[in-house]
């Protein structure tokens, strides 16, 4: 006679290689977004780079727009592991920003993604396209963009930064910094742009600073 323990087991397996097998799929569906863009990714082309059959890549998302939101959502985990988790060992404040611009750099140099930040491509790609995905963007770029006003919102406070400064213009600016950074390395394959965008990023800090 089965037992509810020998019902269970087996649902709870076939769960976890499922989740498993998920994961593997998003994980390379990362990457093929990061070359192809968002809207070049498609339940097909995953499928064909897996080697797996369609039907299995659907089973897995239910469609193409939930694929791109999962894949959003997967390119804002790594990007709180490699980002935004260190430098938030650093206190509140211009250490704070500096290390969340060292480690934006860090993050782009080391080719995370084959084809570059898929954040930043997908801001541009997805700006003018109504949708759940185009939102799924702009709601991790909403809060990248929080915690760096925030951060200059507590460098002002404590001093750090010139009390006259709009924490929401500074913040832009050294966004601005990190996008162009990845776009010039990927249009012209230029390593150097990631050094300019460390310079650029500490110099908006640098000239922003309150007088001693």
């Amino acid at each position: 006679m089965e037992t509810d323990r020998d019902a269970v087991e087996p649902r709870d397996g076939r769960r976890a290689r499922g989740a498993r097998t998920r994961d593997a799929a998003l994980a390379a569906a990362v990457q093929l977004a990061s070359v192809e863009g968002l809207e070049g990714l498609s339940i097909a082309h995953l499928a064909s780079r897996l080697g797996t059959a369609k039907s299995s890549v659907h089973a897995a998302f239910g469609s193409k727009e939930a694929l791109q939101v999962a894949v959003v959502a997967r390119t804002r985990d790594i990007l709180i592991e490699l980002v935004i988790a260190p430098a938030l060992t650093f206190p509140g404040g211009v250490a704070r920003l500096t290390a969340l611009g060292e480690g934006w750099m860090s993050y782009l140099e080391a080719k995370t993604f084959e084809g570059g930040c898929v954040l930043s491509s997908a801001s541009l790609e997805m700006d003018g396209r109504p949708g759940a995905a185009r939102d799924a963007v702009a709601g991790v770029m909403r809060e990248w963009l929080d915690l760096l006003t925030s951060n200059v919102e507590r460098a002002v406070a404590a001093g750090e930064i010139r009390a006259e400064i709009d924490p929401a213009q500074l913040a832009f600016e050294l966004n601005a910094v990190g996008m162009a950074a990845n776009w010039q390395s990927q249009l012209f394959g230029e390593a150097f742009s990631y050094q300019t965008g460390r310079a650029g990023w500490r110099g908006l800090l640098e000239s922003n600073k309150a007088s001693s």
